[in-house]
Formats: C-alpha cells, structure tokens, sequence
C-alpha cells in the first residue's frame, strides 16, 4: 500500500525531469556558513526532519553518489545510476554544530540496514554520510559514538563528497505542499498524501523500536 502512495503521488506532480549540479561549496546561502550531504532513504522524510531544527536555515533534496548527469527521480529509483537519494542541508554551525546534525541524523535512520530504508528498498535508499575533508573525523566520531549507543554494527557508510544534482521542483518541500493529489483514496493534500505515506512506509515505528527514546523523530 504504501509503495503505492508514493508512485502515485509522484507520478502525479511529474512535470519536469530537469535537475542541477551543485559542487565545491554547495552553493551556501546568506544565512548558512557550513553544510552537509546525507543519505537516510526517502529525501522527503529526511528534509522534513531537519527543516525543522534550530539552525537549520535550509535543506534541498537531490541525487548523489552516482556517475550519471543530471539524472532524473525515474531514473535514480529505477537503478543502475548509482546516486542515492540525498540532501544538502545548510546550517550556522554557531546554533548547531556539524557533530549535532550528524548524532540527529544516526538517530533518524535505521543505520543497520544495508538494503534500503524502512518500506523503500533498492540502492537508491541506502544511507550515508557524504562528508567533505573536513569533516570526515566528526563523521567517524559519530558513527562510533552511535554504534556503541545503539548496541548494534552500524553499516552507513562514510563516503567522500561527490557531485549533488537538485532534485525536480515537486520534491522539494514535498512534507508540506499544498497542492490536491488524486489518489487510490481519493484527493487528498500532498501534506496529508505524505503523513500518510511515511506512518505506512513505518518509518518513526521502527525509529522507536531501534533507538527509543534517543530516536531523532522532528
């Protein structure tokens, strides 16, 4: 049911298949001096958690990690592009530092599942810390950290910052559009679409059977 949600809600706002690169500096905005890029499965859900923290001035959804350019959400969710689905969040880390965002991060995903999170599976999925030089070390620090508080191997990986291409237009904010969605239920909101999609996908569920109270649910 839910993986029937989220095609349908998606094909529905499937106007544009352009995307953009963002490299280097990531493109900082005004109220940013730092970000990073992290994987934790669907970048709706991972947007709407850190939108949401203080510091946090904004965080865009996209593809990383593959070798295809400008590469499409068909695409990236068919396979064989190599890009997971990603974000880019931008942040003063004088209200919240980089090893803040990344304790959130491990504690918002399922860090012991190499397959995919939660209900949608394939490498697309996968997570993963996309760490720039210098932030490697707080990465790692993290993930050790984690993994002892979690009591179980942790397999995120830890990778090297690559090329991040901007999602199409209809994923980002998607947590809180306003548009009306023709669904097997009916229309429906595009926020409400989504609260629907992430309690089936059961996301915060298994965030609080893995991490209990330390589960990172914004």
């Amino acid at each position: 049911m839910y993986f029937k949600i989220k095609i349908i809600v998606v094909l529905f706002l499937i106007f544009t298949t352009q995307t953009s690169p963002i490299f280097g500096s990531l493109k900082l905005n005004a109220q940013s001096k730092d970000s990073i890029i992290l994987a934790g499965g669907c970048f709706w859900c991972v947007e709407a958690d850190f939108e949401k923290v203080n510091g946090v001035s904004e965080v865009i959804s996209g593809y990383t990690g593959g070798f295809v350019k400008n590469p499409t959400y068909k695409q990236v969710v068919k396979g064989g592009t190599g890009h997971y689905e990603a974000v880019i969040i931008h942040f003063d880390p004088g209200i919240v530092s980089t090893k803040d965002i990344l304790n959130m991060f491990f504690r918002s995903i399922d860090p012991t599942d190499a397959g995919g999170q939660f209900c949608d599976r394939g490498d697309s999925y996968k997570s993963a810390v996309f760490a720039k030089p210098s932030q490697t070390l707080t990465a790692e620090r993290a993930l050790i950290e984690a993994e002892a508080a979690l009591g179980k191997k942790i397999v995120t990986p830890i990778l090297k910052i690559s090329e991040f291409f901007v999602a199409e237009d209809y994923h980002q904010d998607y947590y809180k559009g306003e548009n009306l969605l023709l669904t097997r239920f009916g229309p429906i909101q595009q926020k409400n679409a989504y609260k629907r999609y992430r309690k089936a996908c059961g996301r915060d569920e298994r965030l609080i059977e893995l991490w209990g109270k330390e589960a990172f649910l914004n």
